[in-house]
């Protein structure tokens, strides 16, 4: 029979958890294998988390013998057998099975016993106990109200990793695209562009324009204003009758002669969106800002990757749409005269998720370090991104003041606070260490 409180915390118990008490050597000292036999861990090894066994290089002296090899730790000594270790060879040079419970006898393929060491007797109490709140808190997130405890060395240290991770996390999108784009550089930064130009909710239409028409079509068209617009709007399929006034239809006259010259098709306006969007980012208004950048830039878009600094690049993105925009939102609805700019913020979230992630992957590609320091240079100069994350993260004495900051903050909290990934999270593994600190706070 097993105790209620081996039942209560197996229920709870997950190999994440085990995984770091193992890494972090949080358990008794005087442990011993189900057998009886003393075990001393010289090394827990390195973790592992690909296929395979979840610690390779460990040492560990088991009686009078050195063992070296792998080590793999399940919550129940079963679920060997039921993610099917036995029936792969990766695991036969395994030297030690760790398990919070030991509740079935297991072998190699070969028939060979492998050494079991239970730690239910031997995990710390009191990590186990703070992982619980972590993993049962209610909170913005997991450690809210203990963050402020870690120190600034720690935090500093950890959001420099993850702004690496966001990178290459965004450039695996540069791949993707590149792939896509027969590995064409130009092509894959202007679909790439494209998308972003989306912001959020009409990415997926502005991949599907870019995938519709490609950049050498647009190149060819990108001194004429007028031409590229036409083709921008066509290919978004607003340009069907019926006209809803003159410059509607002058744009959908000029389209058609150049759809039979390239024999293209438009895609289904319906699916653009401009609900519960405020009016400056209309899709209508994003193509025709879209429009003038392949028109500044004569459709040689990844010259804009050679520009040194944020405020070059800034200032050549500082665009307008055309001058029907001015007085227009929509086709043939005639509106207030505004401005029509990118404007500020669209700037610089373009330089910082599109830009930057570009020029890194960009730059890796090519071995060019200098160009590689350039990406993170200037996330560090870029102004912050301001939204209801980021302002959250300020309220906590995080300021975010650079674009290199506020991506790792948006990274930290999506990737790690939101799947409660504390364990994997510098910050909540120190204070999972620091529990003495965390208990009387």
């Amino acid at each position: 029979m097993i105790s209620d409180s081996i039942s209560y915390i197996l229920f709870f118990m997950t190999e994440e958890f085990l995984h770091y008490l193992w890494q972090y050597r949080l358990y008794s000292t005087q442990l011993t294998l189900v057998t009886g036999e003393p075990v001393f861990v010289l090394h827990p090894g390195i973790l592992n988390r690909d296929s395979g066994p979840d610690f390779f290089n460990a040492r560990v002296k088991i009686g009078s013998t050195l063992w070296a090899g792998n080590v793999e730790i399940h919550v129940l000594a079963s679920d060997w057998e039921r993610h099917r270790h036995q029936h792969d060879r990766a695991y036969e040079n395994v030297i030690l099975h760790v398990v919070y419970r030991n509740d079935r006898v297991i072998e190699t393929q070969n028939g060979i016993l492998i050494p079991v060491l239970e730690l239910k007797d031997s995990l710390d109490k009191d990590s186990w106990q703070q992982y619980l709140k972590f993993m049962g808190s209610r909170s913005w997130i997991p450690c809210e109200s203990t963050f402020g405890l870690v120190e600034s060395v720690v935090r500093t240290a950890w959001l420099d990793r993850l702004l690496v991770e966001r990178l290459e996390r965004k450039a695996a999108q540069v791949e993707r695209s590149l792939n896509l784009s027969a590995n064409d550089w130009n092509q894959a930064f202007y679909r790439l562009l494209a998308r972003n130009m989306g912001f959020k909710l009409n990415n997926d239409a502005f991949e599907i324009l870019s995938s519709s028409i490609s950049y050498q079509c647009l190149w060819r068209h990108a001194e004429n204003r007028f031409q590229t617009e036409a083709l921008v709007f066509g290919q978004a399929g607003m340009l069907e009758e019926p006209f809803k006034d003159d410059y509607h239809k002058a744009l959908a006259n000029e389209y058609s002669f150049l759809r039979q010259k390239y024999s293209l098709k438009a895609m289904d306006a319906h699916i653009w969106k401009f609900m519960r969007i405020h009016p400056s980012n209309f899709p209508t208004i994003r193509l025709s800002q879209f429009a003038s950048i392949v028109h500044i830039t004569q459709g040689l878009l990844l010259d804009l990757i050679e520009i040194q600094s944020p405020d070059q690049l800034h200032k050549m993105l500082d665009i307008e749409a055309a001058d029907y925009w001015k007085t227009h939102y929509r086709f043939g609805h005639q509106v207030k005269e505004h401005s029509c700019r990118l404007g500020k913020t669209a700037i610089q979230l373009l330089m910082i998720n599109f830009f930057t992630p570009f020029l890194f992957i960009y730059s890796k590609k090519l071995g060019n370090e200098k160009m590689n320091r350039q990406a993170f240079e200037m996330l560090q100069i870029i102004e912050g991104e301001d939204n209801a994350i980021t302002r959250r993260w300020k309220s906590m004495g995080m300021k975010g003041s650079s674009g290199a900051e506020t991506q790792a903050l948006l990274e930290l909290k999506s990737n790690y606070c939101d799947r409660k990934r504390c364990l994997s999270c510098g910050i909540g593994i120190s204070l999972l260490r620091m529990k003495d600190q965390v208990e009387s706070s």
